[in-house]
């Protein structure tokens, strides 16, 4: 039998740290990590970031989230609005400001999303249907309760922060292999050997930020799965009604997260919110969740969708909790998992990859990061494995 780890290269490539996926999050922990080590990006696709960071809405909220999801979200603000010189061409954050509406049965919902906005920011309004109408004026007034306006929430430049990230960690020294798919992975002498699509790999740790892959790559090193389960969203693009001018609306919603939409480059971007667990692969839109987008948005406005523009879908991927999963495997020598971003991995990067790089060199989560309430055991997999036992 040949060996799985053999390489068409004369010798294996060595450095500090393998990173499995060049993603927003592999990406930004390069970002972090490569001024202080050797780091090679692994990217199984022809270009980084093609499956869920390229297929993002691209929206900043710091209510959105489970709590280390919020406190990642808050403490990466002050990254975004003051990048390091050279970063990026333009600024990373648009106000947008962010409406969830609600009918008469929904007030208790609004009620609690109200309560958490609160919790995290004083910039909230609660409006009343003709406030919520002033804003949105194609919302139907007979189908509104109220609503909540979070003002701080934010478009972000996806493409000029996943690029800022690696640009930055280049010029650090990182690598970035493309068309690298890992068919193999063995730890052996302190060493983890990585074989692919483009040789063999060697470091003696391993970032595994595959995404919706993250589970099938830690397979593969022998890891205890950690549940990670890749969700399509489906999306798509359509104009307004002849004579609106939606480029001021806020990015809007329902509460029960139905559906949504946000103005984007001139067009209205809409999606019926769906989580519909898949395996990983380059997912695709389904007609129906369009169609269900489309009926959600025409009962609770007056726009009229006839044909949308462009339609795709994207993997959100998620461990049962709904929050990250970020350290070393206790059962593996050198494996750092960086999964679960689910639908958050654009807003937090900044610090989850600051963060992840401190955790992956041995540190402690930096300090004006733990301020915010982020901690290494709440990001764990051993969370996971101690709440797997318990049951």
């Amino acid at each position: 039998m040949p060996d799985q780890f053999s390489s068409s290269s004369n010798a294996a490539t060595q450095t500090d740290f393998l990173i499995v996926g060049a993603g927003i999050a592999g990406a930004s922990i390069a970002y972090w990590l490569a001024p202080h080590a050797g780091v090679i990006m692994l990217e199984r696709e022809s270009q980084p970031g093609y499956h869920s960071t390229g297929r993002s809405a691209a929206a900043y909220m710091e209510s959105y989230g489970p709590p280390q999801v919020r406190a990642l979200t808050c403490a990466s603000r002050a990254f975004f609005d003051h990048p390091p010189a050279g970063f990026a061409e333009h600024p990373l954050l648009t106000p947008r400001g962010a409406l969830f509406i609600a009918r008469t049965d929904q007030l208790d919902q609004l009620d609690a999303h109200e309560a958490l906005v609160r919790s995290v920011s004083d910039k909230v309004q609660r409006l009343s249907p003709d406030e919520a109408c002033a804003r949105v004026p194609v919302l139907r007034r007979e189908a509104l309760g109220g609503a909540v306006y979070e003002e701080d929430a934010c478009d972000i430049d996806v493409h000029g922060l996943h690029q800022g990230f690696l640009r930055g960690a280049r010029g650090a020294g990182a690598r970035v292999v493309c068309d690298a798919e890992v068919l193999g992975l063995a730890y052996l002498d302190g060493q983890w050997r990585l074989s692919t699509s483009q040789g063999e790999f060697r470091a003696p740790v391993v970032i595994n930020a595959a995404g919706a892959w993250a589970d099938v790559i830690g397979g593969m090193a022998g890891a205890r799965p950690i549940g990670l389960v890749p969700k399509r969203r489906s999306a798509f693009t359509f104009t307004a009604d002849a004579g609106q001018d939606s480029t001021s609306w806020p990015m809007f919603m329902s509460v029960d997260e139905s559906f949504y939409i946000k103005p984007d480059a001139g067009l209205l971007l809409g999606s019926p919110a769906n989580a519909d667990p898949v395996e990983p692969h380059d997912v695709q839109a389904e007609e129906l969740d369009i169609a269900i987008a489309i009926d959600q948005i025409q009962n609770a406005t007056t726009l009229a969708i006839r044909r949308p523009s462009h339609v795709w879908a994207g993997l959100r991927s998620f461990v049962g909790d709904g929050s990250f999963v970020g350290g070393f495997d206790s059962g593996l020598s050198g494996f750092f998992w960086a999964a679960g971003q689910g639908g958050y991995g654009i807003q937090t990067a900044p610090a989850a990859g600051e963060t992840y790089a401190a955790l992956a060199r041995g540190l402690a989560v930096p300090a004006a990061i733990a301020a915010f309430g982020v901690s290494a055991e709440a990001l764990s997999c051993d969370r996971l494995r101690a709440k797997e036992a318990a049951m």
